[in-house]
């Protein structure tokens, strides 16, 4: 059989390389080992193609003949070598290693596909025990490696595809658990990735979106919630989640958020809570839905017990109408920059109302559409929410004072003033005239500016663990449940060239009718200071692979989690210092002299012949030892697993890369306020 490979590839060097580079490169890719799973028989076959790629270059006549047909075959660029089945199986682990991962899944793929109809000497090579294992783990590792390019290259979801190929396949030949778990720590970090990946997709996409939210739900879930303490293996803390949560919902609309955000307050879940009321305010609001400010007004009175929620109660009453309750929420809010802005929009007024619906629009607009991927382009207006006739039927069926004490309704007040409209002497009576009219008789005084508080304002939702369903207060029942008589009161709105009039009586309607249709220039331009009930950063998509790392600070004795960051940081620092923008300067983060300087030497050395290297590597803390009369010394022992490929002139030498499980001992000393290794050696 053909596989796509040559002597030159197979040892690694180029077709000009002489004789002692021919040597060397044999002797190189003869040490280096595969990892230690593979078998003996598959190592063999390995080393037998080697010694025959060697044994033809390094006879000159032989080596002439074979470039002669080498360069004259009718596709020089892609070569081929004919095998014996026997060796196919070292074949696919020198494609592995020289990163030709497609190839070893499209090759061995159909080896144990069980409808294949396989060549008698290949079903075989399948059935031989030893042989399968080893094709099933070279499938495995290619999965998993081609899943890590996939994903460095921000292909997410593919590279979840892949990975799980390998996962699956391990799990259905029951071999090898240690690589499976390799992959499954890969498939937990990927899940943040996949998840914005498949819900940043165009609209219309639905089976992704589905996809993505299947997804979310479960990492929620490993998590015990969305401010849940449990470790889902993703890499991400408490802080980091909730950003990337808070990076999401501008990517999801508000149903999406609706549904998962009430599910997930249900645990309880303080956080999920009130991104909830957020999520039904915009829906609710934008789709002419009172019935969802409800609900969220039910979610604020159990969060209302722990946090200061008031000036959103306020808003929330506003928006069904209650405008008795909403000036009694204000009086209570704590928010020292929204409650200012509000009073000096409503001086003149006898309550609050002007400067509450001015700033409600605004906080809207500003606060609460951008993060909903169906509102963040649509503008807020007050007074076409009011104009809606299924919000006006909606409100008018919401219990008055009378009803229900302390919690007016705007609509009710239409009604019980409707008579003394009809009967005003001045059939043209404006807006503004009611308004005075009704603030001359009945004068409310404004809310005093609130005293600064001694301590902090309570911490928002996620600055506190979640609340147990014990301690939680009963909801709210909604005031749309109560009787009430039955009326036909509408808000009449009749709109004549462009001109909006209204013959209404009211005092209340009148004022908040003036602000949504006859609001002065004036406020409208004046900015809204700014709420930020989460503060939450978005999260990065994609860490920066050439940011340096921080140093490993010594602020006490060192133990085994602080020696994992000293190895990782090291080996971090010499991925960037021997990568292809030779970072050099950030040795002085992890390394202490002379072994700074060797290995500053070393880096430049590379640089000078145009070499760079590329690292991957997973660090196993063994054992730390702490001098008796220093703690500022001690010897870290880890094992380390260095997976290294080299570039020269940005080709891959394969004969200089290798993947090597070792065994390291750093010695490192405290200097200054940070640990930096001293000395290191290899013990195997």
């Amino acid at each position: 059989m053909r596989i796509p490979l040559d002597y030159y590839r197979i040892l690694g060097i180029p077709i000009q390389a002489d004789g002692q580079q021919l040597s060397q490169a044999y002797h190189d890719r003869a040490l280096q080992l595969p990892r230690r799973e593979y078998s003996d028989l598959a190592i063999n076959t390995r080393k037998q193609l080697l010694d025959e790629a060697y044994s033809v270059l390094a006879n000159p006549e032989e080596r002439s003949h074979y470039d002669a047909n080498f360069l004259n075959s009718p596709d020089p660029q892609s070569p081929s070598l004919e095998i014996n089945h026997n060796q196919l199986l070292g074949a696919l682990l020198l494609l592995h290693e020289l990163g030709e991962y497609e190839l070893v899944l499209q090759l061995a793929q159909s080896l144990l596909d069980p409808k294949a109809q396989l060549p008698p000497e290949q079903a075989e090579l399948v059935n031989n025990r030893l042989i399968r294992a080893d094709i099933v783990l070279t499938l495995a590792l290619a999965s998993l490696e081609l899943g890590r390019e996939q994903w460095q290259q921000g292909a997410s979801e593919q590279a979840a595809h892949t990975a799980h190929y390998g996962q699956e396949l391990l799990l259905r030949e029951g071999l090898f658990a240690n690589i499976r778990g390799e992959i499954q720590a890969d498939l937990y970090k990927l899940r943040p990735y996949r998840i914005l990946e498949l819900l940043t997709r165009e609209d219309g996409d639905e089976a992704s979106r589905g996809q993505g939210m299947k997804v979310l739900l479960e990492m929620i879930e490993d998590r015990g919630g969305i401010d849940g303490t449990k470790d889902d293996q993703s890499g991400l803390d408490l802080d980091d989640f909730l950003r990337f949560i808070q990076q999401l919902r501008s990517h999801l609309t508000t149903a999406e958020q609706q549904e998962l955000f009430e599910l997930e307050a249900r645990r309880p879940s303080a956080v999920a809570m009130y991104l909830a009321v957020y999520a039904l305010m915009a829906r609710g609001f934008a789709y002419g839905q009172p019935q969802l400010i409800a609900q969220a007004q039910d979610w604020l009175g159990r969060l209302g017990r722990r946090q200061d929620v008031h000036l959103e109660q306020a808003i929330c009453a506003l928006l069904l109408g209650q405008t008795e309750v909403a000036n009694q929420e204000l009086e209570q809010s704590q928010d020292h920059e929204p409650l200012q802005f509000i009073q000096e929009h409503s001086q003149d007024a006898p309550d609050l109302l002007p400067g509450l619906c001015l700033y409600g629009e605004r906080w809207l607009q500003t606060e609460v559409f951008p993060h909903f991927r169906d509102l963040a382009h649509q503008t807020v207006a007050l007074k076409d929410y009011f104009a809606d006739e299924a919000v006006q039927s909606y409100l008018e069926q919401l219990p008055g004072e009378g009803e229900t004490p302390g919690a007016q309704n705007q609509w009710a007040v239409v009604e019980s003033h409707l008579t003394a409209a009809a009967m005003a002497p001045n059939p043209e009576l404006t807006v503004g005239a009611a308004l005075q009219a009704e603030a001359a008789a009945a004068a409310n005084p404004a809310i005093p500016q609130p005293t600064p508080p001694e301590t902090p304002r309570p911490p928002r939702p996620r600055e506190r663990p979640p609340v147990p369903e014990a301690e939680m207060p009963v909801a709210r029942r909604s005031p749309r449940h109560a009787p009430r008589k039955k009326t036909n009161v509408r808000l009449i709105l009749v709109g004549v060239g462009g001109v909006i009039g209204v013959a209404i009586a009211g005092f209340l309607i009148a004022q908040l009718w003036q602000l949504f249709f006859n609001r002065p220039e004036e406020i409208t331009e004046t900015p809204v200071p700014e709420v930020t009930p989460l503060a939450i950063e978005p999260l990065p998509e994609i860490p920066d692979p050439d940011a340096p790392p921080e140093p490993v600070l010594a602020t006490s004795p060192l133990d085994t989690e602080t020696a994992a960051q000293v190895v990782e940081t090291w080996l971090r620092v010499k991925t960037l210092a021997f990568g292809p923008d030779y970072q050099v300067e950030t040795l002085e983060i992890i390394l202490a002299e002379p072994l700074r300087t060797s290995w500053r030497q070393l880096a430049a050395g590379l640089q000078a012949n145009n070499t760079h290297r590329e690292y991957e590597h997973r660090v196993e803390v063994e054992n730390v030892n702490i001098e008796p009369n220093n703690p500022g010394r001690a010897v870290i022992e880890a094992a380390v697993r260095e997976a290294s490929r080299e570039y020269v002139n940005g080709q891959l030498n394969a004969a200089a890369s290798y993947d090597d499980n070792l065994r390291v001992r750093y010695q490192v000393v405290r200097q200054g306020e940070q640990w930096l290794i001293q000395n290191m050696q290899v013990l195997q």
